[in-house]
């Protein structure tokens, strides 16, 4: 959950560092989160960089661990919510610059901030089976591999063969698959506090035709029961062992349940949406709500899925 961050002092010195390393053009300084996340909630971060490249982010970390500044890592701003205060720190966000795919055989390589949705859509214009599941899933592939992410009986575990990351020490490592660590919405990188820069996936020779009817069949079910058209952070709780939270919510009768800006959608009750000027401390009632509603009216307890980032 969140920590507070609110001792951090930031020397001059930092950001003179950080103004030699990565170009005006791609450092921001006080950037409103909302802008940045898909919940369009948050705090101004005191530091907000767009690498380029995996010796950049070497880069950067070498001087907060110089300065003593704390380091928070973002690919498209989905499964988070940041706090009303802000991220005291730098905040690494991986965008286009690091959204390079490219394949070899049947082997494709995603820089970190790839879009899962296009990285899908390329594996299928190459005919490249497997990774079907990921279209339409709001987030980087970094993201996904930090968070396990996965949908329709797929997920990163299944696919995801090595990961070069930028560790504590500023080195490059490369993860095989079996130090992945992978479990239901997890991987080593939430432990080991390495930052995922580039993703291979290895995928299978397939049919265009069967790939293509696969992401419109998942397109279809997605646009049909989820509320894209509204700001979220994607499924705010997890699976409970043996229910669907979405169910649950709605038996429960909070379909629709408001607190301030923000709403259990009532397209699918597994959503919390910022509805209008939602504030994170907003849709941290609302979680709290359902919790206690869900657990009295059932006894199962939810757990959120949605990271929540920044000062208390």
């Amino acid at each position: 959950m969140a920590k507070s961050e609110m001792m951090v002092k930031i020397p001059v010195e930092f950001s003179a560092e950080l103004k030699k390393a990565i170009p005006p053009e791609r450092l921001r300084v006080n950037e409103p989160m909302s802008n940045h996340t898909t919940f369009r909630i948050g705090g101004p971060a005191d530091y907000l960089v767009f690498p380029a490249s995996a010796q950049e982010v070497s880069v950067v970390s070498d001087i907060a661990k110089q300065f003593n500044v704390p380091v928070t890592v973002l690919g498209n701003g989905s499964n988070v919510l940041v706090l009303d205060r802000g991220i005291r720190g730098l905040v690494v966000k991986f965008g286009p610059e690091m959204g390079y795919i490219r394949h070899s055989g049947t082997t494709v390589f995603a820089g970190a901030g790839a879009l899962l949705t296009d990285v899908s859509k390329y594996a299928a214009a190459n005919k490249l089976t497997g990774f079907e599941f990921a279209i339409g899933i709001p987030g980087s592939i970094g993201g996904a591999v930090f968070m396990n992410a996965g949908a329709y009986e797929g997920d990163m575990s299944q696919v995801a063969v090595a990961v070069t990351a930028v560790c504590t020490t500023g080195q490059l490592r490369r993860f095989e698959a079996a130090e992945l660590n992978f479990g239901y919405r997890h991987s080593v990188f939430q432990d080991n506090g390495c930052i995922i820069c580039e993703v291979e996936l290895a995928l299978n020779n397939g049919e265009d035709s069967s790939i293509r009817s696969l992401i419109d069949d998942y397109t279809t079910k997605r646009e049909s029961k989820q509320p894209l058209e509204m700001p979220s952070a994607g499924s705010t709780f997890k699976r409970p062992q043996g229910h669907f939270a979405g169910t649950l919510i709605e038996q429960a009768g909070l379909k629709g349940a408001t607190v301030g800006g923000a709403q259990v959608s009532t397209k699918h009750a597994g959503f919390i949406i910022n509805a209008g000027g939602a504030t994170a401390q907003d849709v941290l009632s609302l979680i709290s709500k359902v919790q206690n509603v869900v657990y009295k009216r059932f006894g199962v307890a939810l757990h959120p899925e949605v990271r929540v980032i920044g000062e208390e």
